[in-house]
């Protein structure tokens, strides 16, 4: 998840798995997968598991493993999906369901080190180019070793994208009137810096999503207060950092694979029930998550307008508040939300359009995301440029027109290592169906009964619409109107379906 992050140098001490980027890429692999997050060790993963003899590496921008959870310093970063789902399905998660950033790490350590994944993982490694070659039947990657410059030139029959959604060197930062007058410090949560001193200050987070969220509730007890500035107001789930039945589980004597699979199903059933009544009783719903909201902050609290949206829920992303620490800041007067709109910034703090001046020490953009279409690599078919946005994607997982190449993509209203495992399942799949019956390559392609099919943008903005995605949808390829031509962002569906694609389908295009 990690390519287009400007890495730093390699920071001593953080993980038995940072580079001192000593090792050789080889000069030509089977696969090369892009990236060391929670996408690229899956595939690694899954490549020794079922692809034996299959030789790959790993390139990675960052100085470590980890994706976003290197990238993201910021207090109290964490995850905001239970790491039963969000943790592989073969890796048993034996902590509290929602985790921090060193937890999270220290977990994909152990899969990097159990497996003998460390020694095919090469760190410091920016991709630039990528150019498909029909002459060699194989793709040809440029990388730079990010300590020296040095240009590193690998080839490798079969490309894996494993490098997330959006950029890492920098997050969503708006420009507003004013900024330059500002006379104390703006900060993105993506690019933390180590020396930010909040102790006392008044700060001002701008933003209301899963980010502010967990910043608030730990800047809180150290700061003077906190504002949470939003625009529009967004939907929480508080809820108790525990699953009952997995400790019931435990004092029973259930083994950890045993006790994984059964909350993995449970936490699974209960959000596809979540999911399907958010479509189909929107406002029962809504209401359910006020509800929740409101035995926090208490009865006197008026919900309106600050945790009161005017959509139906999972048109965004919900961030999950383990034991309402949010809502504890906000109820004891440390943190308070403001609903309305940046008119522009002043030398003392934020002057809104109502009026009212938010005094501050320090503004965090809590903006959101850039998005990022497969890392920012320049991409070329036989000298050709290739724009992903002219392509449709086949299951959100392959694109019209591209030879040997998946890309993860994993889901928004489920965890996304839930997809990372199917996509693993499929691309392991294909390899031996290629391998069996010697062919060198595979690309998608609309079939005769695809034409005059209607082309339609990657997801449709009224089944979910976050600002990074609706920014960004014109870099993304196109979507059809049949199942097989959609990232259809429906797990329930996906776990049944992808794995009975039948390889022999009219929509892949093999070449000997």
């Amino acid at each position: 998840m990690t390519q287009s992050a400007e890495a730093a140098a390699p920071r001593v001490g953080t993980s038995a798995h940072t580079a001192t980027f000593p090792d050789k890429v080889p000069d030509h692999v089977d696969v090369l997968i892009v990236g060391a997050g929670i996408s690229g060790i899956g595939g690694a993963y899954h490549l020794t598991q079922q692809c034996a003899g299959t030789s790959f590496a790993v390139l990675e921008a960052q100085d470590g493993f980890g994706g976003t959870w290197l990238t993201h310093r910021y207090p109290g970063i964490r995850s905001d999906s239970d790491l039963y789902t969000f943790g592989y399905r073969f890796k048993p998660w034996t902590g509290k369901p929602i985790a921090s950033a060193a937890e999270i790490r220290e977990y994909l350590g152990e899969v990097i080190e159990d497996n003998d994944l460390a020694r095919h993982i090469h760190y410091g490694h920016r991709i630039q180019s990528a150019s498909w070659s029909s002459a060699e039947q194989c793709w040809t990657i440029v990388a730079e070793r990010v300590d020296t410059g040095e240009q590193v030139r690998v080839t490798a029959n079969f490309l894996w994208m494993c490098q997330g959604y959006y950029r890492h060197s920098e997050g969503y930062m708006p420009e507003w009137d004013g900024m330059a007058e500002f006379k104390g410090r703006i900060v993105h949560p993506q690019t933390w810096p180590d020396d930010l001193d909040y102790a006392g200050k008044k700060v001002v987070v701008i933003g209301s999503g899963a980010t502010a969220a967990t910043l608030v509730p730990s800047l809180a007890p150290t700061c003077e207060h906190v504002t949470v500035l939003q625009r529009s107001p967004t939907y929480f789930i508080p809820g108790r950092n525990k699953i009952e039945i997995a400790d019931t589980l435990r004092e029973l004597g259930i083994c950890e694979e045993w006790i994984h699979e059964i909350v993995r199903r449970k936490i699974l059933f209960d959000q596809a029930a979540f999911t399907r009544r958010s479509m189909t009783e929107p406002e029962v719903v809504k209401q359910e998550l006020l509800a929740g909201v409101r035995a926090h902050l208490g009865p006197d609290y008026n919900l309106d307008p600050h945790f009161m949206p005017n959509y139906r829920p999972w048109r965004q992303r919900i961030a999950f508040v383990p034991d309402g620490d949010l809502f504890k800041g906000i109820a004891s007067g440390k943190a308070s939300v403001v609903t309305d709109e940046i008119e522009r910034f002043t030398e003392a703090g934020i002057k809104l359009k109502s009026g009212e001046t938010l005094e501050a020490d320090i503004v965090v953009t809590a903006t959101g995301f850039n998005l990022n279409v497969l890392g920012d690599i320049v991409f070329n078919i036989d000298g050709e440029p290739l724009n992903f946005a002219d392509t449709v994607t086949y299951r959100g997982m392959m694109f019209t027109g591209v030879p040997n190449m998946a890309w993860v993509f994993g889901y928004f209203r489920a965890s996304w290592t839930l997809r990372v495992d199917l996509v693993a399942d499929f691309v392991c799949r294909l390899l031996t169906h290629m391998k069996q019956r010697g062919h060198r390559s595979v690309v998608p392609a609309l079939r005769p009964e695809d034409a005059g099919m209607e082309l339609q943008p990657w997801m449709d903005p009224e089944n979910f619409n976050p600002g990074y995605l609706m920014r960004g949808m014109h870099l993304l390829p196109k979507r059809g109107a049949k199942p097989e031509w959609q990232h259809s962002q429906d797990y329930w569906t996906e776990k049944d379906e992808l794995p009975k694609i039948d390889l022999e389908d009219p929509a892949f295009v093999y070449t000997r």
